[in-house]
């Protein structure tokens, strides 16, 4: 059998070599706008030796930024020549990573070569979870920390002291002068320092076994050895080396310039060295000969392997880092980097007497997160702060609303909310594996985000790994382990190998927590609660007259008030909208905008999930606090005076308390400028800054920005208001240029905050709390007006009391704003404040050089100067020439008359109906497709591209040269529209024209009726069906499939018989029109059929999680995609994003993690439901993320493997054309598709009432449905015609031709309303020759690899032959941990020829050893598998029939029920089938599971989230937040401790004991099944003791399931009654 080797097959070589297209010129891409190009190299010397000495410290930080990046300056540069360096989000972008981490530690402090050997063998069973560049062989990085192997080093330097020793391991530049400058830097620098250099130290390399790009960076590699005095030892001796090692860098910065990055110390230390580099895992050791070398001994190794979203190869970013390996991503980064800018001044310690500046600045925005995370650790261990320490307070857990810490261990809730003051968390998905030398050490995040199993054993090691299973030991090594463990969210394991101890979380927390009086610490802050309560105006503050005056003038709209506003304030939830933004980006717009609508809100996707701010609520915070911050180095009971804030919102009587407090000294600053001449409006904000400043600086701790005036008689025509978004950004970014902004905080008291976006990008740019007071004012207004009142009367509105409407409106605000936080994977408000995670699209330089200095501006956009003349039209509404009767409506979201430009109108949609005869082909007018097209020429500018015209050096061709439509329409593909948000009619009419045009139609969310993947040969002459007798229409040959099923992050329908029947599998990532949102189907909209292909119950809202819970990092969509081409081997994988900056890199990533075809979709796309603020304030537009992520895969070398799909607002030829030139492959159409089966655009998909039967479920409704397939062939053929045409005229013969071809398209000179400072050069910027995209289409689908374990076993004849005759079979294995997605071919074989559950033979498969990830995939009915041995995440993922028992080896010497034998995110949307797993499992245990029946010892946070159906069993203890979204099915919890209820989330499921004799049969069977499949002893002595034992479960009962016998009973006893009726003689 197969067993785990320590060098896994390396990556498949390239498959294909595609043609480069001879024409076109290569042209630079130019540098960002605003952006001055990079720095030349510095004088070498000893010149600047002495430069360095001078260097003003400013002028350090931006040497420091530009190290490894081109040009920073501008608008996300410094701009300023004072202060610190602002973290550049353009750098940012482009580094993104995840990996899999281990370590290895000796409790009895042991060192062996052998700890070296089994660390390389867990780096090499983890290669997997790394990924190599464009050449399959240059790894993107692996790494080994240990101790320094001083045996080694004695060979050459025999009399070292080891005590006083330190050794450098040192990258050096890969030529001869340089390496000659760096050996020199460092030279001088240990003399200065007064320590003795004792030599160097060539490190022993084999350059051959590294990859064609990883070696043309290669540097050259060797050991410095360093010695201090004979009384520098410890941690005296390590501080000095950071020093020297600080300074040693400092000195490259100046004296190599741009060359700097080459020069690259490792580690620098008496306890710790690191070897890595951009390498393979199965390399590492045959590069480094070291490693190998039996005399390197050492007592821990930590190792790790990574996976790069970007294939730039940069070998110092290979990890461990000198403190920490990190498998993750840290999501508020350029929040983290600024604040640790502008705090690091105050950092004070004895410890390094009075030397802190010399190791500032501490953090490089050039390099990644993970060495900036490594930076600040490194900083606070090597100022005394322990290691453990040091970790908790930067990667806090979620201690608020957390049972056990409030009951049991308040010292560590003091510990966090004392740090919470001091220091923001670093927040995202992590795994942190740390070591300083002498204790070792794992946390893991928050959420709980990233796997992490950890083993000890009786010869006194502790292991910890991303997987088990890596040693390849587990069952040889069974009767040695003692324990087996996972971490949860928020938890620690540590090592100190000098005391020999293994301290677990609880006693890791306390021992810290229990260091300093924290408690005490915290009496000198206050909670505002507590001396201002939340108290509402129970009146009205003016006239109406005067209210609406206000509005106008301050930008609120006639939607704002009612639809956004009024909404919340009645409903306490966001407002609910369909369709997508179809309107111009605001810098397209002739209509006044507000300055947040500039701004897009960023979201998670691939490299780190979004959250979930409902289901998992209870690891989020909105807590903030106001004042001053201390001396993170020095805490102490002085260390701040803080007010503590629960929530960022503060009412009218809170604000009014702020603004008085004498403890904060707050100072109230009136943000009304003198209008009338231009350059007011940035006069005024300069001297507000001014004004700030000096107030901080003179004792302000609270700064209130206030635009309030209290009646319409105050406003004065020449006195608008300073923007507050820009007044806050300016204030806040001037604070850190003058390194005060920590010495005070933000308060903005302002009349434009009315939605959850202008929140959001207040807090993002630095408020620390908002008053909304023109908006509480609204509220009240609405609530006292006649209407409102009429509508109570008549019972269409609840009665609410004045104060609970300005209640709701807050509560509305908080969850939106909890939205926005989780779509990025942000737990903490306190994380997300000043991080800046937005990108603006169409400001210029000059304004983001002010208040918005690191945010992404791509295409530059409107001056200051244009920003005040829009900030005064808005005032000027305030004083019109009549008096007002209502606000002006301007359309944003509705389409009005003389509101906002709608791309999707009612008049495009009557002129489509009429070209292509809507349901009527006799009636078809071709002529009037012209029409159709002279409807968009004569349109507003709506879109990016509709500034951009083509330019050909070609002479016009005859149309008969071009290729034929039908090779056009061939990349036509429909959007990801799901049955349930349309109706059949739609859904089956689309699919059947796509087929017929050979295009591609999209399932969407929600699975499909076999019924349609049948080819009709039953059609009538009137074109009907007895297959699909609802459809009109229809041809013999015609097929309803969807070529596109969609794997979406609700699984619903995801079967295997699904998977094999698809040509294409779709994975949705995100959704344009709600990126970083899950989706949700009403009841309503859930009929008996779609229930049915959902596997749910009619009536019950179907809830899709935000994340894909088995999508939490890079590595994972590798796994997933990887399961796909497992079952369905020929289909190839599509993963779909949504364009916003950096989505390169994630392209890239995707790529390289073998999916086949990346979808690009634009912040306008289509959706049945999502909250307005969704739809039109996230995403980015189609044309920036497809050009984006062309070069990106142009420049990575990764073009040639993956088709472009763009999917966006595509509606016309000419769409076609333009995107193509920026370089789509494939093309996808939504919303026009469905207006050309009949949609009039009456834009009510949400409310289930389509008039003409669309978008709907309503039967009534349904019938009305007009369309037929031959309408939107129709259509299509026009748009391929339409696109012959524009190649001919471009000279061109074919799409190929034209395909990534940028530079045939130039900006044209269309007149914008509000500025002429567009830049388009981003979009119209050739990236290179792209291959031929033709040959991408053909490319075959990619392969999992050759001689998996799944082929093996299928190659097997008497396995053939069970499955082809359905016999019984027994049949037994080895499995080892790179056997991924084991199961899933076999499941998918079985299921192409039987279906999910109609196989009747048995296949038994006895396995021993350690199931990888996805173990029992997609397993199928009629297959038995049992594992001895133990497994990891997503076991039984989809599966939908069969068995699965896990059980730990014989010899264990663990009790099982305490152990954890399967990983986090089980039986994820598993649709039948049973597991029985004798140990515990890790998180979200049946997430989403429908129909599969489960037992299980014990699980960890969020089991059965998202539950639709089936039957879940837990024997032993469970973690937090049980049954959160769970909607159907049954769960039964033992509880011998009496605290599961306070486990479970409420607000869907209610808890009971047994109540039924139904109930507890369904238990004690599934118990009895366990005991007899596993073995289980905890399962036999609860039905031993079965009377007592049935008492202490607990059943979780979801309103669907409240009348099912096993619940209810008195449905029981109906029931019971009803059987002996039926069967008298029973």
């Amino acid at each position: 059998m197969w067993s785990a080797s320590l060098a896994p097959t390396p990556c498949a070589p390239c498959r294909s070599r595609l043609c480069q297209p001879a024409s076109g010129p290569t042209l630079q891409r130019p540098a960002p706008l605003g952006r001055s190009p990079a720095a030349g190299a510095g004088r070498q010397g000893a010149d600047n030796a002495q430069a360095c000495r001078v260097l003003s410290l400013p002028s350090l930080r931006r040497l420091l930024l530009r190290r490894g990046t081109p040009a920073i300056c501008g608008a996300g540069g410094t701009g300023s020549e004072e202060g610190p360096a602002v973290a550049d989000l353009e750098v940012l972008l482009k580094e993104s990573s995840a990996c899999g981490v281990g370590f290895i530690a000796s409790l009895k402090n042991e060192k062996s070569h052998d700890t070296i050997l089994k660390a390389l063998r867990g780096l090499g069973c983890m290669e997997h979870r790394g990924a190599c560049l464009a050449d399959y062989d240059s790894g993107d990085g692996a790494g080994v920390m240990s101790q320094v192997p001083w045996a080694i080093l004695k060979k050459q330097f025999p009399d070292l002291d080891e005590s006083t020793t330190g050794v450098g391991m040192v990258f050096l530049p890969n030529d001869d002068d340089l390496e000659a400058e760096s050996r020199a830097i460092v030279e001088e620098v240990v003399s200065k320092e007064g320590l003795t250099l004792l030599g160097w130290r060539d490190v022993p390399v084999d350059p051959s076994v590294v990859g064609r790009i990883a070696k043309a960076t290669m540097p050259r590699i060797a050991q410095v050895l360093i010695a201090g005095g004979p009384n520098l030892k410890g941690d005296e001796l390590e501080r000095e080396l950071f020093i020297t090692r600080r300074k040693m860098e400092q000195e490259a910065i100046v004296r190599l310039g741009d060359r700097a990055s080459d020069f690259y110390i490792c580690t620098l230390s008496s306890r710790v060295i690191v070897y890595k580099g951009m390498l393979r895992s199965s390399v590492l050791a045959d590069f480094y000969k070291d490693l190998t070398d039996p005399d390197y001994i050492a007592s821990f190794a930590v190792y790790h392997r990574r996976f790069s979203t970007n294939t730039n190869p940069k070998w110092p970013l290979a990890q461990p880092m000198r403190f920490l390996g990190h498998n993750g991503e840290i999501n508020t980064l350029q929040g983290n980097l600024n604040w640790v800018a502008s705090r690091e001044h105050t950092f004070k310690n004895p410890i390094w007497k009075n030397r802190e500046e010399e190791f500032t600045p501490i953090c490089n925005p050039a390099e990644s997160d993970s060495a900036n995370l490594d930076h600040v650790a490194e900083v606070l261990v090597r100022s005394g702060v322990s290691a453990a320490k040091s970790v908790m307070l930067l990667v806090p857990e979620a201690y608020r609303n957390h049972p056990d810490l409030d009951k049991n261990y308040p010292e560590v809730i003091d510990f966090y909310e004392f740090y919470e003051g001091l220091q923001e968390g670093w927040d995202g998905p992590a795994l942190l594996v740390f070591s300083d030398g002498v204790r070792i050490g794992a946390r893991l995040d928050r959420n709980g985000l990233r796997p992490a199993r950890y083993w000890e054993t009786s010869d006194g090691y502790a292991y910890m790994a991303s997987e088990v299973g890596v040693l390849g030991d587990t069952l040889s090594n069974a009767a040695n382990v003692t324990e087996k463990g996972r971490l949860g969210p928020g938890q620690m394991i540590y090592v100190d190998l000098e005391a020999g101890t293994f301290m677990e979380n609880t006693e890791v927390a306390r021992t810290v927590a229990a260091s300093e009086p924290y408690g005490e610490w915290l009496k000198s802050s206050r909670r505002l609660n507590d001396f201002s309560p939340v108290a509402f105006s129970p009146e009205a503050s003016m006239p109406p007259d005067s209210l609406l005056r206000m509005q106008s003038g301050y930008g609120l709209g006639l939607e704002d008030a009612q639809l956004i506003v009024e909404t919340m304030a009645s409903s306490a939830n966001e407002p609910i909208f369909c369709m997508g933004d179809d309107t111009p980006l605001p810098v397209l717009s002739e209509k006044p905008h507000l300055l947040y609508n500039y701004f897009k809100q960023r979201f998670a996707q691939v490299t780190n999930p979004a959250i979930d701010p409902l289901r998992e609520g209870l690891v989020m915070s909105l807590s903030m606090r106001l004042g001053a911050q201390g001396n993170l180095l020095g805490p102490s009971a002085d260390s701040y005076k803080q007010v503590f804030l629960k929530s960022p919102i503060l009412t009218e009587s809170q604000m009014t308390t702020i603004a008085k407090d004498k403890g904060l000294g707050s100072s109230v600053f009136v943000l009304h400028y003198q209008s009338g001449k231009d350059g007011a409006l940035a006069a005024a904000v300069a001297k507000l800054c001014e004004d700030v400043e000096v107030a901080v600086r003179n004792g302000c701790q609270c700064v209130v920005l206030s635009d309030r005036v209290d009646s319409a008689a105050e406003m004065d025509p020449q006195q608008p208001p300073i923007p507050a978004l820009l007044a806050t950004g300016a204030v806040h970014h001037h604070l850190i240029r003058k390194y005060l902004r920590t010495e005070t905080s933000i308060v903005v008291e302002t009349a434009q905050c009315f939605s959850t976006h202008h929140l959001a990008v207040l807090i993002g740019y630095g408020a620390h709390a908002v008053c909304p007071y023109l908006t509480f004012e609204t509220c009240r207004q609405w609530r006292l007006s006649p209407r409102t009142q009429n509508l109570i009367n008549s019972g269409k509105l609840v009665d609410i009391p004045i104060q609970g409407v300005q209640k709701n409106f807050k509560k509305a605000m908080e969850k939106g704003l909890l939205k926005i936080l989780s779509k990025m994977g942000i737990s903490l408000l306190s994380c997300y404040h000043g991080a800046q995670i937005f990108e603006i699209y169409g400001l210029g330089s000059d304004l983001v050089d002010v208040a918005f200095r690191g945010s992404v501006s791509r295409i530059g956009g409107m001056t200051m100067d244009d920003l005040q003349r829009e900030t005064e039209a808005l005032w000027a509404k305030a004083f019109p020439e009549k008096a007002m009767k209502k606000l002006e409506d301007y359309g944003f979201i509705q389409s009005k008359p003389r509101g906002e430009f709608h791309a999707n109108n009612q008049a495009m949609a009557k002129l489509l109906h009429k070209s292509i005869g809507l349901g009527n082909g006799a009636g078809a007018q071709p002529e009037a497709y012209q029409a159709f097209k002279d409807h968009f020429l004569e349109s507003p500018v709506a879109v990016l591209r509709d500034c951009l015209e083509f330019v050909s050096d070609k002479a016009p061709i005859s149309v008969d040269e071009v290729e034929p439509a039908s090779a056009i329409m061939a990349r036509f593909c429909t959007g990801g529209m799901s049955l349930g948000a349309i109706s059949r009619e739609t859904h089956e009419t689309i699919a059947i024209a796509m087929n017929r045009i050979g295009g591609k139609s999209n399932s969407g969310e929600g699975g499909e009726d076999p019924v349609r993947w049948e080819v009709l040969n039953n059609v009538d002459s009137n074109g009907k069906s007895e297959t699909l007798p609802h459809l009109n229409g229809l041809r013999n040959g015609d097929t309803a499939s969807s070529a596109i099923k969609q794997v979406a992050s609700g699984r619903f329908g995801v079967t295997p018989q699904f998977l094999v029947n698809s040509d294409q599998l779709e994975i949705k990532i995100a959704q344009g029109a709600k990126p970083g949102e899950g989706g949700q189907l009403p009841g309503k909209k859930v009929s008996p059929y779609i229930a049915g292909l959902r596997r749910s119950k009619a009536g019950v809202p179907l809830i899709s999680p935000p994340p894909h819970h088995d999508i939490y990092s890079i590595e994972d969509l590798a796994q997933l995609i990887y399961d796909l081409h497992q079952v369905s081997p020929h289909a190839k994988v599509s993963v779909k994003l949504v364009a916003e900056a950096g989505i390169g890199t994630v392209a890239s990533g995707v790529a390289k993690a073998s999916a086949d075809v990346i979808q690009v979709s634009g912040h306008d796309g289509g959706t049945g439901a999502s909250p307005v603020s969704s739809i039109k304030h996230a995403g980015g537009p189609v044309e920036m993320g497809v050009a984006e992520v062309h070069q990106s895969l142009v420049g990575n070398g990764l073009r040639d493997r993956v088709v472009v799909r763009v999917d966006g607002g595509i509606r016309s030829g000419v769409d076609v054309l333009k995107m193509a030139a920026i370089g789509a492959d494939e093309f996808g159409f939504g919303t026009v598709a469905m207006i050309a089966t009949g949609c009039i655009m009456a834009r009510v998909c949400h409310t289930n009432n389509c008039p003409v039967g669309v978008a709907t479920q309503r039967e009534d409704l349904r019938a009305r449905f007009p369309g037929v397939a031959g309408d939107l062939v129709r259509f299509f053929e026009f748009v391929a015609e339409e696109v012959r045409c524009g190649l001919a005229d471009l000279g061109l013969r074919s799409l190929d031709e034209l395909i990534g071809r940028a530079d045939l398209l130039q900006q044209r000179g269309v007149a914008l309303a509000k500025t002429t400072h567009l830049d388009l050069s981003f979009v119209t910027t050739y990236a290179g020759p792209p291959g031929v995209s033709s040959e991408r289409l053909r490319m075959a689908t990619h392969e999992n690899g050759e001689g998996l374990w799944d082929d093996r076993v299928l190659a097997e004849p008497d396995v053939l032959d069970c499955i082809e005759n359905e016999r019984t079979l027994t049949k037994k294995y080895e499995i080892v941990n790179t056997d991924r997605a084991a199961l899933g071919r076999i499941s998918g074989a079985i299921a192409k020829r039987y279906g999910d559950r109609g196989f009747t033979g048995c296949l038994n498969l006895v396995l021993r050893g350690s199931g990888g990830q996805s173990f029992g995939c997609f397993l199928v009915g009629g297959m038995d598998v049992q594992l001895t041995g133990e497994a990891n995440d997503y076991v039984g993922k989809s599966m939908a029939g069969g068995d699965i028992t896990i059980v730990p080896p014989p010899e264990s010497q663990f009790a099982s029920d305490t152990a954890s034998l399967v990983g986090n995110t089980c039986l994820y949307g598993a649709t039948g089938g049973r597991l029985f797993v004798n140990g515990r499992a890790g998180e979200r245990f049946a997430v989403r599971n429908s129909m599969a029946e489960a037992v299980v010892e014990g699980t960890g946070d969020h089991c059965c989230e998202y539950m639709t159906g089936g039957c879940v069993v837990s024997l032993g203890t469970v973690g937090r937040n049980v049954g959160a979204g769970m909607t159907g099915g049954l769960a039964y919890f033992y509880d011998e401790a009496g605290d599961f209820p306070e486990k479970v989330n409420t607000e869907i499921v209610s808890i009971q004991r047994l109540r039924t004799p139904a109930g507890e049969e369904q238990l004690r069977s599934l118990i009895e099944a366990h005991v007899e499949k596993s073995g289980s002893v905890r399962g036999r002595a609860i039905l031993d003791d079965w009377p007592a034992a049935a008492k202490r479960f607990w059943q979780l009962v979801p309103p669907s399931e409240q009348n099912s016998p096993e619940a209810n009973p008195e449905v029981a006893i109906e029931v019971g009654s009803q059987s002996m009726a039926l069967n008298p003689g029973r």
